[in-house]
């Protein structure tokens, strides 16, 4: 799956590929389906566990679509600053470390 496009725009991709209806996955989510549209339009974050269920409703890996949130809630931070690009470099270099070091601490 790409990630150059948005949490919002790869869910409403997923729902749109199905040919389901807003109303017919908000049913499912057990959610309404405005809060389902505001998802889709980045203006509303999902919980950890809508996540989940919106995986099982499109067959696609939580941990795919988690890494599509996680990256937008990454960029949206950055996004204004004029060092965007270094920074997120700079950053995958300290997650890099970070991990090796709570490893080695373990």
């Amino acid at each position: 799956m790409k990630f150059e496009k948005t949490f919002g725009d790869t869910l409403r991709k997923l729902r749109e590929d199905k040919q389901l209806t807003l109303r017919e996955v908000a049913s499912e989510l057990g959610i309404d389906t405005s809060m389902l549209g505001k998802i889709e339009k980045n203006s509303r974050k999902p919980t950890k566990n809508l996540i989940e269920k919106i995986s099982m409703i499109y067959n696609v890996s939580s941990k795919v679509l988690t890494i599509a949130f996680l990256s937008d809630a990454v960029v949206y931070q950055v996004l204004d600053e004029e060092v965007a690009e270094e920074v997120l470099k700079v950053a995958e270099k300290k997650v890099k470390y970070l991990k090796t070091r709570n490893l080695l601490e373990k």
